[in-house]
């Protein structure tokens, strides 16, 4: 079984460097979006490097699990890892749903989206702080900023079949209310793929091996 792993906005396979997982694990690197490329249609180009001869999984982080979950819908994996993102649309914050309907982001120069370190570190609630600046410096704003007007305008409603939800309990970016359906880290932030890695870890491995 492979995992195929979809980083989050802006980031890189930096983020995957702390999990401990029982098989073949293979980071995508991100492309650059094509004029006015939609979500969806982005998935299905992204979606390019899976091979579907044999069994494998797609694992998201952040805005990389709508990616997954868009790619799910097309090449139907065994299993679809969410990591710190959102199954629909309606799993998104409402205030970046209405912000999606103003198509404020589309005037907004990408420089804005780059924040300051300080607020950086409260909104993503981690503790390895100069690993996260490192994947801020290393951001490609233009892509941030078509990423984050794809997660405000998210019209996705279909639910994904064999689905693992994983988020922490103080992640403020992307928050979920209590849910049975999904595993919650107690005390883990939007990051928690970097610091809470081994029990990330741990229900990840539980699930895929309950496949086998």
């Amino acid at each position: 079984m492979k995992i195929y792993g979809i980083s989050g906005l802006g980031a890189d396979k930096r983020v995957f460097q702390f999990l401990n997982l029982e098989y073949e694990f293979i980071p995508i690197d991100w492309i650059d979006p094509l004029k006015k490329e939609s979500i969806t249609e982005y998935a299905k180009r992204f979606s390019s490097v899976i091979d579907t001869s044999e069994k494998f999984c797609v694992l998201g982080v952040s805005f990389g699990g709508l990616i997954a979950v868009e790619i799910s819908k097309i090449l139907k994996p065994e299993l679809t890892i969410l990591i710190s993102s959102a199954e629909t649309r309606k799993e998104i914050p409402l205030i970046y749903r209405f912000l999606g309907k103003t198509k404020i982001v589309k005037i907004i120069p990408a420089k804005l989206l780059n924040p300051p370190r300080w607020i950086a570190k409260i909104l993503f609630g981690t503790k390895k702080v100069t690993l996260l600046n490192e994947i801020l410096n290393d951001t490609d704003l233009k892509f941030t900023k078509w990423a984050v007007q794809e997660l405000f305008a998210w019209k996705n409603d279909q639910r994904v079949e064999n689905v693992l939800k994983i988020t922490g309990t103080k992640d403020k970016l992307i928050p979920q209310k209590p849910n049975e359906n999904i595993a919650f880290i107690k005390g883990g932030g939007h990051l928690m793929i970097i610091d809470n890695a081994k029990e990330v870890s741990k229900i990840i491995n539980k699930e895929i091996n309950l496949l086998n």
